[in-house]
């Protein structure tokens, strides 16, 4: 079978003249960008949410959930090490976040702060000015449900992380996927985002754990 042709998603490019200085110029990022942070249990709608928002936020934005990262991992886990690279895997999703945002991109983020370590390497590394914590709330049986009709979550996950993902303090904004769609919580973060407050979330965090 013949190799196809990698083609350039922006089209034919003159290759770059490498004496032009503009070649080895870093491109400047004036402001970083900002990150919607979607903190909900496992099954609780965020990464619907997250689909929503990038339908209706003014501009360019990505959407990085933690679970693609973790669906990156190749090779086998060591018995008993799951947890542990679970953790490495979180801590590096962390900074791949700080960097993109640092790079002036806007991210939508979803990932569970089901453990107080994920909150407080998080203050470390984004610019919590610049960070909106959205708490993405459901009632546990709702929860519960939807994870026995997905079949791809382990089940109990929801249970499990429920008591712990919104007990580390203030958020910016709640949304309850319980009552409202997930377009309905998209409008919802957008229509935030238009009139924040200060301090944020995260400032008023940081000075809780003394970040």
């Amino acid at each position: 079978m013949t190799a196809q042709p990698v083609r350039d998603p922006y089209g034919p490019r003159a290759a770059p003249d490498p004496d032009d200085p503009e070649h080895a110029r870093v491109p400047g990022t004036s402001v970083g960008g900002t990150v919607i942070l979607l903190n909900g249990a496992s099954s609780s709608g965020k990464s619907s949410i997250a689909r929503e928002l990038l339908t209706v936020l003014d501009g360019t934005w990505f959407h990085l959930p933690v679970d693609a990262f973790h669906a990156l991992r190749g090779g086998v886990v060591p018995e008993g090490g799951l947890q542990a690279e679970i953790d490495r895997t979180c801590k590096g999703f962390h900074r791949a976040v700080a960097g993109m945002a640092a790079g002036g991109n806007n991210l939508v983020v979803d990932h569970p702060l089901s453990r107080r370590w994920r909150l407080l390497d998080l203050l470390d590394v984004l610019d919590p000015k610049n960070t909106v914590l959205v708490a993405v709330r459901c009632p546990l049986p709702e929860l519960e449900r939807r994870e026995a009709e997905r079949g791809d979550r382990q089940r109990g996950l929801a249970a499990l992380q429920y008591p712990h993902v919104h007990s580390h303090g203030p958020h910016d904004l709640d949304v309850d996927t319980g009552r409202e769609s997930p377009a309905e919580c998209a409008r919802r973060v957008r229509d935030f985002l238009a009139d924040r407050q200060r301090p944020t979330a995260f400032e008023a965090l940081r000075r809780t754990y003394g970040r």
